[in-house]
């Protein structure tokens, strides 16, 4: 049995466990009111985000600024519905994308774990660290990779960004990094940005990176969200619209995606970097604000 067989059999038993809970809490308050929420508005915004998230653009973000815009739910639902309502999508996307993808298998196996632990292990040391100094490093970081990325893509300095996995020294880096990652996801920092600036600075294939953190997610979120589902912290209408229709702009986004070449896709991932690094300085500056 391969190695992908195996993570995709273990996240297959993860993501059943989960929609099992979630359809049995959607039956048991079926007849609930959560006034406020339109099911055709959220599968529209469930569409859109999750069509964006398979070229690297992160769903919480989003998810967050798009609920909030549009008056979907309550602000203290947000965290449960984003972790609950993007379990089936991210899974089909990690589903797709390791299939899909040819991965060294030691390499997608050891950081996909590691980000897992990380985010195990981490996250009681990294929710002492002040939020807004790791927004700021994470902004910075990610600015000067990026920096780094097109002054390789204009052939100044050499860039392979071929190769299919790592080995030695690059894949001791390549793990410790993810599992610094997946700590910072405990603390709201996304993985999909920085994720795709290691994986271009190791110099291998940017479409490595896509089954590295989507499958890291996709492990974290079904757990996370058991416990939101059992304490009702989340908008079950809606959850179950994201998705629902999460689902379909998971499947034509991956179409899109396929079609790239390695200059536009490196071009893709320079905007996505832009894009995370603004947000994580904007949100560090509300937090000076508090």
């Amino acid at each position: 049995m391969s190695v992908q067989t195996i993570l995709l059999a273990v996240l297959a038993i993860l993501t059943v466990i989960y929609l099992i809970v979630f359809v049995l809490d959607l039956i048991k308050h079926k007849n609930d009111s959560e006034k406020g929420t339109n099911f055709i508005v959220m599968s529209v915004i469930g569409f859109v985000i999750n069509f964006f998230d398979v070229f690297g653009i992160g769903s919480f973000a989003t998810g967050t600024a798009l609920m909030k815009a549009f008056k979907q739910t309550d602000d203290r639902l947000i965290p449960g519905t984003l972790n609950v309502c993007f379990c089936i999508p991210v899974a089909i996307e990690s589903f797709l994308f390791i299939n899909g993808v040819e991965v060294e298998p030691v390499t997608l196996a050891s950081m996909i774990v590691a980000a897992v632990v990380g985010a195990y292990l981490g996250a009681g040391v990294v929710a002492k660290l002040p939020t807004k100094v790791i927004r700021i490093l994470m902004g910075t970081a990610l600015i000067v990779i990026g920096i780094v990325i097109v002054i390789q893509m204009m052939g100044l300095i050499p860039s392979s960004g071929v190769a299919t996995g790592l080995s030695g020294i690059k894949l001791v880096i390549g793990i410790a990094a993810n599992f610094i990652l997946g700590a910072l996801m405990t603390a709201g920092v996304g993985m999909y940005a920085p994720c795709l600036a290691l994986v271009c600075l190791l110099g291998i294939n940017p479409m490595i990176a896509f089954p590295i953190m989507m499958g890291s997610s996709a492990y974290l979120m079904p757990v996370a969200s058991l416990k939101f589902i059992k304490e009702g912290a989340y908008n079950r209408k809606a959850s179950l619209a994201i998705a629902i229709f999460g689902i379909f702009g998971v499947f034509i986004g991956y179409r899109f995606i396929k079609m790239l070449n390695l200059n536009a896709l490196k071009f893709i991932i320079i905007i996505v970097m832009a894009y995370s690094a603004v947000s994580l300085f904007y949100s560090a500056y509300k937090d000076s604000k508090k």
